[in-house]
């Protein structure tokens, strides 16, 4: 018997290759040297994935000169959409004034003094190049402070802190080998007990207090119970705030009051250049002082790289507003309810989570290729409707998007549902 969802699925991969010749072009291309064609896993899909030309404010333009309205925002990076104009001069200006200069810059203690200004967890803060290098960070100083000899992470199912450390679903085959254990996000009494049972072998909790994978709020209780079991247990608790730190001036942290021992950063805060960070408790922090005897050493090239911190001062100063922030995620909050509203009246089985700006779409149908067949329908359906977002249904709203571009962008979910809401049924 014929499967109507495989059909549909065929015919949108079709209708994908004959309208993207110069982007399966450059995906052939690509693969002489690149394994599958690219060095990204996150923004493969088949039949191929889209090559970029140019990216204007909230707009995207493919090889193939086709326009999409960018709802993917850079997996959070592109808060600033694609041509903001005081990034673009505090980037011209530092790079006049000379690359890789091999010593401090006059950029970095400004951005630190912003970041711990706006994030009060942060009394002391250290530079990377990306959110996956510093949870690793993290976790490394936790792991290095003299005497301590617990050596458990505990982390949390559906979690994802990065390429290496990847708890979605599966466990990442590339995983770091650290003595990782393994929670129920949001189960409060159940993690209690795990936390009380194991908290002499601990020495970490890390968690992200919305995950990435899907915008799945914590439970402020959850977060509330893990601070105080921390505190009791003496185990030091990591908030990944890579992608949430947009979302409130302060992050998540300051938005339900939950103080962090650490906090990791990424994305958006290098105003769209390489760019992490990790800071906390001086105590912990203080050991990369370099003048103490027993400092640990943090090397890194890049760490204050000056395209990422003149870029990243300019739009944590000048950009990101406390009145940008909230016109964002009320843009966010009433697109969450449109889609949600849209999905009722058509009896759809789609639901959209999250908070503010950042977005997760959910077909909530049999696990396995049924899910995964409708998810890949609706991301190439929405591609060729204009409109481009994660294969997995996330959404991260830059700041030049506008209510009309939203509001479009509900039309087209409604037309998929009325077409194809019964594939999924």
């Amino acid at each position: 018997m014929t499967d109507p969802l495989a059909v549909a699925l065929e015919a949108a991969q079709t209708r994908h290759r004959v309208r993207h010749p110069q982007s399966a072009r450059c995906h052939e291309l690509a693969r002489r040297h690149l394994p599958g064609g690219s060095t990204r896993s996150a923004i493969d899909f088949p039949p191929f994935p889209l090559t970029f030309r140019e990216g204007r404010d909230q707009w995207l333009t493919d090889v193939d000169g086709i326009e999409y309205l960018d709802l993917l925002g850079e997996y959070s990076a592109g808060l600033y959409g694609h041509s903001e104009p005081r990034i673009r001069d505090a980037i011209a200006r530092a790079v006049a004034d000379g690359l890789v200069l091999g010593g401090r810059n006059c950029y970095e203690g400004l951005l630190a003094a912003a970041l711990c200004e706006r994030f009060p967890s942060l009394e002391l803060v250290r530079f990377t190049n990306s959110g996956t290098e510093a949870n690793l960070m993290a976790l490394a100083t936790v792991r290095a402070r003299a005497g301590v000899v617990r050596r458990g992470v505990l982390v949390f199912e559906g979690g994802y802190h990065g390429g290496v450390f990847n708890f979605r679903r599966q466990h990442g085959a590339l995983n770091i080998d650290f003595d990782w254990c393994l929670g129920h996000y949001n189960e409060i009494e159940r993690t209690r007990e795990l936390l009380r049972a194991r908290g002499d072998e601990l020495a970490v909790v890390l968690i992200e207090p919305m995950q990435g994978g899907g915008c799945i709020p914590a439970r402020p209780q959850f977060l509330e119970m893990l601070r105080a079991e921390c505190s009791a247990l003496g185990v030091v608790l990591i908030f990944d705030e890579v992608m949430t730190s947009r979302l409130s001036r302060g992050g998540l942290q300051e938005r339900l009051r939950i103080r962090p021992d650490l906090t990791t950063f990424g994305k958006y805060l290098g105003g769209g250049a390489s760019f992490g960070a990790f800071g906390g408790r001086r105590d912990l922090m203080e050991r990369f002082d370099a003048s103490r005897p027993d400092a640990l050493e943090h090397a890194g090239t890049f760490n204050n790289n000056v395209i990422s911190m003149a870029a990243g001062l300019a739009g944590l100063t000048e950009v990101y507003t406390e009145s940008a922030l909230e016109r964002l995620n009320a843009l966010g909050d009433t697109l969450r309810e449109r889609l949600n509203a849209v999905a009722l009246e058509r009896a759809a089985p789609l639901e959209a989570t999250g908070i503010g700006s950042l977005i997760g779409l959910h077909w909530r149908v049999a696990a396995g290729d049924a899910r995964t067949r409708i998810e890949a329908l609706f991301h190439l359906d929405m591609i060729e409707r204009g409109f481009y977002l994660g294969r997995r249904g996330y959404i991260a709203l830059s700041l030049p998007t506008t209510a009309a571009d939203l509001e479009r962008f509900v039309g087209a979910v409604d037309d998929f549902l009325k077409q194809h809401a019964s594939l999924a049924a």
